[in-house]
């Protein structure tokens, strides 16, 4: 006995060129989307060079101030030994310890901009471990 019920039919089989998800398919799509991923990918790259780099010239800013306030300490240090040459009192020590305060203030200060130039400021950290995650991808998704 035959059985006509519709229930029971399998659906037609498609032959594999005709399979729209087929390899084909998915390197149509992979073609499609990588160019857009890598420019998406470079667009991270330059938006975080840009801000490495703004924190480059803030930190070239704060060396500069330390270097100018180092320079000012220097001056009145040096103000201090012709204070201390030309009179022996009490005017001399007074200008050394300003002096003195001034040159630790700008050591501190050219420290702290220093650590701006460390290279790990520097690098695009989100963009390589972006681009380390699609390489990955990459390498799941391809035989």
């Amino acid at each position: 006995m035959m059985n006509n019920d519709s229930f029971h039919t399998p659906p037609p089989v498609q032959p594999a060129s005709e399979d729209p998800v087929g390899i084909g398919g998915l390197l149509r799509q992979l073609m499609r989307e990588v160019p857009e991923l890598f420019s998406k990918e470079l667009a991270l790259a330059k938006a975080e060079l840009t801000h490495n780099l703004n924190t480059l010239k803030a930190g070239t800013a704060a060396v500069a101030a330390g270097a100018i306030v180092l320079l000012a300490g220097f001056i009145i240090l040096l103000l201090a030994a012709v204070y201390a040459l030309a009179m022996v009192v009490e005017p001399w020590l007074a200008a050394l310890i300003v002096g003195a305060i001034t040159v630790i203030i700008g050591f501190i200060m050219l420290q702290s901009g220093k650590k701006q130039f460390e290279p790990g400021h520097l690098m695009p950290d989100r963009t390589l471990h972006a681009m380390q995650q699609d390489k990955d991808t990459l390498k799941r998704k391809l035989p």
